[in-house]
């Protein structure tokens, strides 16, 4: 049965970005996929929003990640496009803990596949803050890997963005002098830029999550040899090492085959064979 490369390669992938995320993705996708990657002139990404908030995001972060790359393939006529998505918040599962969850998702209009790489990592520098003065403004520039990593300045009552893409201290005292003089409180907006081309630490995790990708797109379907035999479904049920109760820690998993709709069901690969008991509703109630 022929491996998941003889998919991809030989063909154009274009990539839906203005943010140099061709950095990160192109060479691991040309490698491991035997795919020429290209970046589409003009191609304007902002339209599905900015992390800076003036232009709102039109979805939820997968939709919008598919909403570009469907934009590539519209304005290039090729059959094969990948975008990405990334979003900033705090971390589902760790309290005040910042993370970044990046999405790489490839689409093949030839083979009507979508296919979708993820991370979820809690190496990022997203980080603002209020100053009031351009010593704090470069106290705070310190902290977050200025001038490697670029800033963001807006006008705090209003949010206005003074600048952006920030990455040398005259510009960003410049900045927040502009900011405080426009503040009725004498105060100025301070944060990074999540942008790709100006976060090489969001760069990194891009390139983790092009990694799951290629993953994904390894698991073949073992009926059809269709890519991205991916998990559809968890049931949970690992029995407790001391009692065997049931818990809620997962005990298998669904894959199924988005070509054939095969389906297989496994135990779970990141699962221990038994739960610990502090899991259990019985020994730990």
């Amino acid at each position: 049965m022929a491996d998941s490369r003889d998919w991809f390669a030989g063909r154009v992938a274009v990539l839906a970005t203005m943010h140099h995320k061709e950095q990160a993705i192109a060479p691991l996708l040309e490698s491991a996929l035997g795919v020429t990657v290209v970046v589409p002139p003009d191609f304007d990404t902002d339209s599905f929003g900015t992390f800076t908030g003036d232009i709102q995001r039109p979805a939820n972060q997968l939709t919008t990640a598919q909403l570009k790359a469907a934009a590539a393939l519209r304005q290039t006529g090729e059959t094969l496009a990948i975008a990405s998505e990334g979003s900033f918040g705090p971390h589902p599962q760790i309290p005040l803990v910042a993370c970044d969850r990046e999405m790489v998702v490839l689409l093949d209009s030839q083979h009507q596949l979508k296919l979708v790489g993820e991370c979820l990592s809690t190496n990022t520098n997203y980080r603002q803050d209020t100053v009031h003065s351009p010593s704090a403004a470069l106290t705070f520039a310190q902290s977050v890997g200025f001038p490697d990593h670029g800033l963001v300045v807006k006008v705090e009552e209003t949010q206005t963005i003074v600048a952006k893409g920030i990455t040398a201290p005259d510009e960003l005292l410049a900045a927040v002098e502009v900011a405080l003089g426009q503040s009725d409180r004498h105060l100025a907006r301070i944060e990074t830029d999540m942008r790709a081309l100006y976060n090489p630490t969001r760069m990194a995790v891009i390139a983790q999550a092009t990694d799951h990708l290629l993953q994904v797109i390894a698991q073949s379907c073992p009926t059809c040899g269709c890519p991205g035999f991916t998990e559809t479904k968890r049931w949970p049920g690992l029995p407790c090492r001391l009692c065997g109760t049931p818990t809620l820690m997962t005990l298998s998993v669904r894959y199924q085959c988005q070509k054939c709709q095969h389906q297989q069901d496994a135990p779970c690969p990141s699962s221990p064979l038994v739960a610990d008991p502090s899991y259990c509703p019985y020994c730990n109630p």
